[in-house]
């Protein structure tokens, strides 16, 4: 009973340091205004608004929630030995490596950059004459390196799943300049999850004893545990021009999944066999970049999907609630025929559903490149909004520049 108050007193204390930190808000309004970012956008682009921002706010605070409740509970068993000097120590690291690169700012790198720099300190003695740097070296050699990759490898694992569950629906539809200057359509799959984690550290202050020894701390555990709110911010960016987001999604989270497992594994080899420590750190950045890398390629090597064929208008999106959702037409379909007539512009589009003011007829070619015939009735004011968002031709307003 003891243990459990206990328990519960640290989770409190815990809950209390973490809401007491700017960073878990600055985090939220952050990524509020990423979403806020993509409606603007949306509505310069086609005039509507496609996802609401508040939503996707709220869902992507409850999925880090989630996320970062799943984390802290696997971690009551695994624990870590962190410091607040080594916690100081990881963001100064995690700032200065998002200078070169804004996808930098990711435990994966400054965590796989300490590991090396540990690995580098124990080889070299201490620099006496300067007590500064000394102070530094000895933070660095401290730091639990395989528990912080181990949770590197969980918080990507975490990742993966919200990229399945969530990546798809906070994809945004957007014109691209394609490599010849033409327009082209694609889609931005770009969220940020808010991850608050409780982590539990052995305490320095005699406390209860746990009734089981978590993998990392060693001996530490002897004098009782706390636990430390720690807020972590994972990100997700892709951009798919030859793909359904659904698809691209689908891809990136079993790559993540498979990350997450790979660095996860080397991880706890790592605390096995501490000579494995150094190409766990070296795996850590190195794998993250290679599926960068990877996804990149990829997207370079595919023909464009959201491009017009031969006599039709590829459909880009859809949106929610529109006659074209009724009917049943799908992202990456194609308009052949409205009322019979053959619709290869805009125009000819707009004028083939003022044929019939009271019905209308489509043939969409479906992503097998098979005719489906839909039909629907036209009510009063919608018969202009067919509710498909179109590929791009030659008068779109405006287009992204694909840039590094």
């Amino acid at each position: 009973m003891e243990l459990i108050l206990e328990g519960l007193w640290s989770l409190a204390e815990a809950g209390a340091q973490l809401l007491l930190q700017p960073f878990y808000y600055i985090s939220i309004i952050v990524i509020l205004l990423l979403y806020r970012r993509q409606v603007v956008l949306e509505r310069r682009l086609f005039h509507v608004r496609l996802h609401s921002w508040g939503l996707q706010t709220w869902q992507t605070a409850l999925g880090g929630l989630l996320a970062g409740l799943a984390v802290s509970v696997v971690f009551v068993f695994l624990g870590m030995n962190l410091t607040m000097e080594g916690m100081l120590c990881l963001w100064v690291v995690t700032l200065v490596l998002m200078l070169f690169r804004i996808r930098y700012l990711c435990l994966a790198y400054a965590v796989g950059v300490l590991g090396v720099l540990q690995f580098v300190f124990h080889l070299i003695p201490d620099p006496a004459e300067a007590p500064v740097l000394s102070d530094v070296v000895r933070v660095v050699r401290e730091l639990d390196i395989p528990a912080l990759l181990c949770l590197v490898g969980l918080l990507h694992l975490a990742e993966g799943l919200l990229v399945r569950w969530q990546g798809a629906s906070f994809a945004g539809p957007l014109f691209f300049e394609g490599k010849r200057g033409k327009l082209i359509g694609g889609y931005q799959m770009q969220s940020l999850w808010p991850v608050p984690l409780f982590l539990l550290v052995p305490a320095q202050t005699l406390g209860g004893v746990l009734p089981w020894t978590p993998l990392f701390g060693g001996d530490a555990w002897q004098d009782g545990f706390s636990l430390i709110g720690l807020p972590i911010v994972l990100g997700f960016s892709e951009m798919t021009l030859g793909m359904l987001p659904q698809d691209k999604a689908r891809v990136s989270s079993s790559r993540l999944l498979g990350y997450g497992a790979v660095i996860t594994v080397l991880a706890l080899l790592a605390a096995w066999w501490s000579p494995l420590m150094l190409v766990a750190a070296i795996a850590a950045f190195g794998l993250h970049e290679a599926l960068i890398w990877l996804s990149r390629y990829e997207e370079q090597q595919r023909s464009p999907m959201f491009v017009h064929p031969l006599g039709g208008l590829k459909v880009l999106a859809v949106l929610p609630g529109s006659p074209a959702e009724e009917l049943g037409i799908r992202a990456g379909e194609s308009i052949v025929k409205v009322n019979g007539v053959p619709v290869p512009t805009k125009e000819d589009l707009h004028a083939a559903l003022r044929i019939n003011p009271a019905f209308c007829k489509l043939e969409v070619r479906n992503l097998a490149g098979e005719s489906k015939f839909l039909q629907r009735a036209i009510y009063a004011g919608d018969h202009h909004q067919l509710g498909a968002i179109l590929a791009p031709d030659e008068l779109a307003p405006a287009a992204v520049r694909l840039q590094p």
